[in-house]
């Protein structure tokens, strides 16, 4: 992985500013579709479909970094556009998939203990709210991050994906608040359902994702607001360490601290109650108001 750029020179655009390392992609390549491939198992295994945006974030991470690994073996300075825009838009994009997941795993972590008097949002209106911002960011890293593919547009491009990363990072730090102040609620009064159940580490798994997850965009807007031609896009190495580790940790962590539990104690407390239905019902049934 190269630390210095040969392609300094600022009036020419490139699309790196570096020859990219086929190892180093292909690696993160591997990784992610092995991570991913145990979501994918363990998602299907416990029927915890909440998790596919998260499923859909490391298959992006897979292609995005498949595709970078094809793009470093062309000669530089001459690489396709196809490749780079793949893997420059889907690396971009795949947090806020992940981000997707995280918003509706807590709103789970409610149904579960009980516990939606501690929300400072309604349980209904929590996912929805979240998932409405994470699409919105997502739109607009992605626009962003397509725009930047053209050397006339990438400037505009650059402050389009800042855009959606403040974005996402504002949404972030509203919904780290929130899931603190129901902990905190939850900790100091807790609901009968709340003392059998494992709610603290979710919470603790996504205070630890969120807190990767906003590293990385607080990396992502410095990286773009330098430029094309700031050191951060200059040199690989920052790339990999403040973005595909972090998300890989991301991905890695709720392999072992796995949301389908949540799934599976809602389901065993719709037999208990005999209800049936989808997992939306379940929900509905929870919080549809007692008459």
């Amino acid at each position: 992985m190269s630390d210095a750029s040969p392609f300094d020179d600022p009036d020419v655009y490139y699309l790196y500013r570096y020859k990219p390392s086929v190892a180093v992609a292909a690696v993160s390549c591997a990784l992610f579709a092995v991570a991913t491939g145990v979501h994918i198992f363990k998602m299907y295994r416990s029927r915890a479909w909440f998790l596919v945006p998260l499923v859909l974030g490391g298959l992006f991470e897979v292609i995005g970094f498949a595709a970078r690994a094809y793009s470093a073996t062309q000669k530089a300075p001459d690489w396709s556009l196809g490749p780079f825009i793949i893997q420059s838009v889907l690396t971009l994009v795949a947090p806020a998939l992940f981000a997707g997941s995280i918003y509706m795993i807590l709103g789970r972590v409610i149904l579960m203990t009980d516990g939606e008097r501690y929300s400072m949002v309604r349980q209904k209106w929590l996912t929805k709210t979240f998932v409405c911002g994470d699409i919105f960011a997502f739109l607009l890293q992605s626009a962003g991050a397509g725009l930047m593919s053209s050397s006339s547009m990438s400037k505009t491009g650059e402050w389009v994906v800042v855009g959606g990363l403040i974005f996402q990072i504002i949404f972030f730090g509203l919904f780290v608040v929130v899931a603190f102040m129901f902990h905190t609620r939850l900790q100091k009064s807790p609901t009968t359902p709340s003392l059998s159940v494992p709610w603290r580490k979710h919470l603790w798994a996504l205070y630890i994702s969120s807190a990767l997850i906003l590293i990385r965009s607080i990396f992502r807007v410095v990286e773009f607001v330098q430029g094309n031609t700031g050191y951060l896009f200059r040199h690989e190495v920052f790339m990999y360490i403040f973005d595909a580790l972090l998300m890989f940790g991301v991905v890695v962590l709720f392999i072992f601290v796995h949301p389908g539990e949540i799934r599976g104690y809602l389901e065993r407390e719709k037999r208990a109650s005999g209800g049936e239905g989808s997992e939306i019902q379940l929900e509905e049934q929870f919080t549809r108001p007692a008459k």
